[in-house]
């Protein structure tokens, strides 16, 4: 995918979701006040973060898409998972916020029974945010970005919150205020792990972890299919934000020419880049075949 329409689709994602979020958080908020719902405020603030998140996004995606440059000879595909990390950092502070609000409210015992409006914003939320949870996801798989998929379990963490919101509304009407801040405690913990996850992921990204075993045996398929390759002596890869690098060391015979050992050489390097989007560049040495 062109660098271009990778930005194109990105920004579009991000600008729709952006909008819906603010609509959401300006409902949310304002129905958790006049109906008296704690985990609907907590919900709100979550939504005002997303905002927050998916502008890192639209970030990272056109920095991490600037071409190299002398600083920067491997490109800046790294900013992305950097990036990545921030918005797992600003879920986790999320989370603690609306622990926090939750605990406090358990703790002062300053329980109140919600009112009809904070479960139809409950429902509006949950529909909303697992449509933008899809919607982004299918974006993200579709331009290979860390940043917007982190993005988007940011919005699936929305709709677990607006769920949990729900739990705790319908449970305060019913007689048991205490389920409206329970509830918010435990939105809280689904969206720490989702936080961490996030987090260990785009660590992965920055620490040039290899790349999957699928991946490596269809790197070994293509190699091994091409004339004049008797052996791989070593094969390694490495994960450069959504990218891979692949180094390889080849046998071919011992009594080819410079130019036709080359030849094979440039032929792995060329097979590898053009059937496997992911990989950015292959460098290939030669041995010769002893054995």
């Amino acid at each position: 995918m062109e660098v271009s329409e990778r930005i194109i689709i990105g920004n579009k994602i991000s600008k729709i979701t952006i909008i819906a979020n603010i609509g959401l958080s300006i409902l949310k908020i304002l129905a958790g006040v006049f109906g008296k719902s704690s985990a609907l405020i907590a919900d709100g603030m979550h939504s005002f973060s997303d905002i927050l998140s998916t502008v890192v996004v639209m970030l990272g995606l056109k920095l991490s898409e600037k071409p190299a440059d002398e600083s920067h000879p491997y490109g800046h595909e790294r900013i992305e998972p950097a990036l990545t990390k921030i918005l797992a950092v600003i879920l986790l502070v999320t989370a603690l916020m609306i622990f926090y609000c939750g605990l406090t409210t358990i703790i002062g015992g300053n329980y109140q029974i919600p009112g009809n409006i904070t479960i139809i914003a409950a429902l509006i939320s949950i529909f909303t945010k697992e449509w933008m949870y899809k919607y982004t996801k299918k974006g993200a798989e579709q331009i290979e970005s860390s940043a917007l998929l982190a993005d988007a379990w940011h919005h699936r963490s929305d709709a677990f919150s607006s769920v949990g919101t729900l739990i705790g509304v319908v449970g305060a009407k019913l007689g048991y205020p205490i389920l409206d801040p329970i509830a918010s405690i435990v939105i809280s913990l689904f969206i720490a792990k989702m936080a961490f996850e996030i987090y260990f992921k785009a660590l992965n990204q920055l620490l040039d972890r290899a790349a999957d075993s699928k991946t490596i045996e269809e790197i070994k398929k293509i190699i091994l299919s091409v004339d004049g390759v008797l052996e791989i002596d070593v094969l390694k890869t490495r994960i450069h934000s959504n990218k891979i690098y692949v180094d390889v060391e080849i046998s071919v015979n011992k009594d080819l020419s410079l130019i036709d050992a080359h030849n094979i050489s440039e032929n792995v390097h060329s097979q590898i880049e053009r059937k496997l989007k992911r990989v950015k560049h292959c460098m290939v040495h030669v041995n010769p075949y002893l054995k």
